[in-house]
C-alpha cells in the first residue's frame, strides 16, 4: 500500500467539501432551473409558493458559483505545482 502526504490528504478533503457545497447549491437551485427549462403551471406555482418564504436563489447561485471557481482553481494549481500534470 502506498503512502500519501498530509498535504495531499488535506487537499483531497477540502476538494470533497467544495464539491459537496457545489452539489448542494445545484439542489437548492433546482426549482429555478426547472421553472426556466419547463415553465409549466406547476413550476410557476412552485416558485410562487417558494417566493412567499425566504427562498433566495441568487445568494446560493453566487455562493455555489464562487465555491465552484475556488475548487476548480485549487485543482488546477495543485496539479500544476504539486503533481506535475498540465
Amino acid at each position: 500500500m502506498g503512502t500519501q502526504s498530509t498535504a495531499k490528504t488535506i487537499f483531497l478533503l477540502m476538494a470533497m467539501v467544495g464539491w459537496l457545497i457545489v452539489g448542494a447549491s445545484l439542489m437548492y437551485l433546482f426549482p429555478v432551473i426547472a421553472d426556466q427549462l419547463v415553465g409549466s403551471a406547476q413550476t410557476h406555482l412552485w416558485m410562487t409558493n417558494l417566493s412567499r418564504g425566504s427562498y433566495n436563489p441568487l445568494l446560493v447561485g453566487v455562493g455555489g458559483g464562487l465555491t465552484l471557481l475556488i475548487t476548480v482553481l485549487g485543482h488546477f494549481i495543485w496539479y500544476q505545482k504539486f503533481e506535475g500534470k498540465r
